[in-house]
């Protein structure tokens, strides 16, 4: 009976770490560039409409009150029509990673603010902050990277992934205080709070998943659209160099910048070719990167 209940405990345990299965890899696709992979069926967990519906209020709130406080950048401010333009090459690409990307309603906005961010609603709607912009003084490539990582994650559902994954963690939280309880004879209200540190740690981790799978995606956008992938590299060296504090990485939601490097050069020879292709060229052809200094403080 106690090796059951060992077993049992132990069975619990594993089901809360490992809360949502691996993406697999689909048939081997006949281009080249980051391997296409299924959508997570934890995506189904979530309404798309009232998730399409969702981010079409808050984006459009979101813009209604940038306008009243005249942070909204109008239709021919330049820097617009630099992210618009950059979106209109990569845009034709989207649906590679998710077939029904072209039919979305794409928008790109830029709002004035302090802050060195960007995101990418369900729905393809996009949004820039003038920070990031001018506080790493980002090239065309570095800014098409960005917006590649951003329309990564819409693309992929992680939105609604994500909503799956709180739903089965909250479950798995309670099976592994049941199997704690039982390995262990007390109360359960006792283990509940041990068993859903577990259960954040594992969305924690999900999370960083995303954002890597959301950066070699970002790449592969990029290099279609005729971006250097190399970008990428020059990008998480300027956001280093300009905020040398950075959350220890396991209980981050975010990779560390030396990580996210490490995966983005391993997966540069799948890139490069395709970047190397619209220019005509080989990738060992290729001339060096050059990016743009960082602004002095």
């Amino acid at each position: 009976m106690k090796n059951l209940k060992r077993t049992a405990a132990f069975l619990t345990l594993a089901t809360c770490m490992q809360a949502a299965p691996a993406q697999q890899p689909l048939p081997r696709q006949p281009t080249d560039g980051i391997p296409v992979t299924k959508l997570s069926p934890l995506r189904l967990a979530a309404s798309a409409d009232q998730i399409e519906q969702q981010s079409s209020l808050q984006y459009t709130q979101l813009l209604q009150q940038a306008s009243q406080q005249n942070a909204l950048f109008p239709d021919n401010h330049p820097q617009v029509q630099r992210l618009r333009a950059i979106a209109k090459r990569i845009i034709p690409h989207v649906a590679r990673w998710n077939p029904e990307a072209p039919n979305w309603k794409w928008q790109v906005n830029l709002l004035n603010s302090d802050q060195v961010n960007a995101f990418c609603m369900p729905g393809g709607r996009i949004a820039f902050y003038t920070g990031i912009l001018t506080k790493l003084n980002l090239t065309d490539d570095e800014a098409a990277m960005v917006m590649g990582h951003e329309i990564a994650h819409a693309l992929r559902e992680h939105a609604a992934k994500r909503t799956g994954e709180s739903q089965l963690a909250s479950v798995a939280s309670k099976l592994a205080s049941l199997g704690l309880s039982a390995y262990f004879g007390i109360d359960p209200r006792l283990t509940d709070a041990a068993a859903g540190t577990a259960a954040k740690l594992t969305i924690l981790k999900f999370s960083r998943g995303e954002e890597t799978e959301a950066d070699l995606v970002g790449m592969d956008l990029a290099a279609r659209a005729g971006f250097d992938p190399r970008a990428g590299i020059t990008l998480w060296q300027k956001m280093g160099a300009s905020n040398s504090r950075r959350p220890i990485e396991f209980i981050s939601t975010h990779p560390s910048g030396e990580s996210r490097i490490n995966e983005m050069n391993k997966a540069m020879p799948l890139v490069l070719p395709v970047y190397a292709r619209t220019r005509g060229t080989t990738a060992a052809a290729l001339p060096p990167y050059r990016t743009t200094p960082l602004p002095k403080s």
